[in-house]
């Protein structure tokens, strides 16, 4: 037989005292240890590392939709092309993630479902940041932060700055194309409404794609990361119903009513009509 393989002959790093190591770096120690069960069922660790995964992964949207944004009010569409694409990848990856809590069945839910109180994926403050990062502004889901002033104000903040979606606007009219002064100067604040001369706008865009080819590329980049966005919605609302079937949320939403209702929100609206326009 031969000898067992030791890395340290070829160079590699063993010792670590006192030295940055793997898990230091990610602080695996923190991030590990915060899997506390509140009950004795084997699948609420499961539901628990689903959840602070998906948190993780939204953590990484954020980032990376606050620096396409800022790349596109800058007119640099390039490099906000490979964010928008990262974003629509991560919810790519969280779609998949739903499969494995699908592996769950009710039975395996209701043995730890009272000890969730009155806790719900609706509360997620960093869910919130993205639907209004991206343009579904609704104020009244600032309440449910009111207990955590920092997080209130940052979701404030959000809300006085333009959308992904009005950058975008902004950046089509900046090339020249015509987009209505009164979609250009709206209040930023309140969720965008479809506008006709913005579906004229973007249909000159699709005209020509030759002629527009940054453009044409931002609208199909926006079309794909809502594409995805629309199958992670769709996939919670089946994985909710294949789970607790109609009961009540557990943060007192109708449940699955609610999350269907969530599945008729279009983020950027103009780009899905223009389609029948063309």
């Amino acid at each position: 037989m031969s000898e067992p393989y030791d890395p340290s002959v070829e160079g590699a790093e063993m010792s670590f005292d006192g030295r940055m190591s793997y898990g230091d770096y990610l602080q695996l120690d923190r991030i590990l240890g915060a899997q506390t069960r509140l009950s004795t069922a084997h699948d609420e660790m499961l539901f628990i590392i689903q959840h602070q995964t998906s948190e993780l992964w939204m953590r990484l949207a954020i980032h990376e939709i606050a620096a396409a944004r800022a790349a596109i009010a800058a007119d640099e569409l390039q490099p906000a092309f490979k964010m928008l694409t990262r974003v629509a990848r991560i919810f790519e990856q969280l779609n998949g993630a739903w499969d494995v809590l699908r592996t769950m069945t009710p039975s395996e839910y209701t043995r730890f479902r009272e000890a969730l109180g009155q806790s719900s994926g609706f509360q997620s403050f960093q869910y919130r940041e993205i639907e209004y990062m991206l343009g579904n502004r609704n104020r009244a889901m600032l309440r449910p932060h009111a207990h955590r002033p920092e997080v209130h104000a940052r979701l404030t903040a959000e809300l006085a700055r333009p959308s992904l979606y009005d950058e975008a606007l902004r950046c089509v009219a900046r090339a020249g194309i015509a987009v209505p002064e009164a979609v250009l100067s709206r209040d930023v604040g309140a969720t965008h409404r479809a506008d006709d001369g913005v579906i004229e706008a973007w249909r000159a865009v699709y005209a020509d794609p030759a002629g527009h080819w940054e453009l044409y590329e931002l609208a199909e980049k926006l079309v794909d990361l809502e594409d995805y966005f629309r199958r992670w919605r769709f996939n919670h609302v089946t994985t909710v119903e294949r789970v607790i079937g109609f009961k009540r949320g557990t943060g007192g939403t109708g449940g699955v009513s609610y999350l269907r209702r969530m599945l008729e929100v279009v983020l950027f609206p103009e780009l899905w009509q223009v389609r029948t326009a063309l």
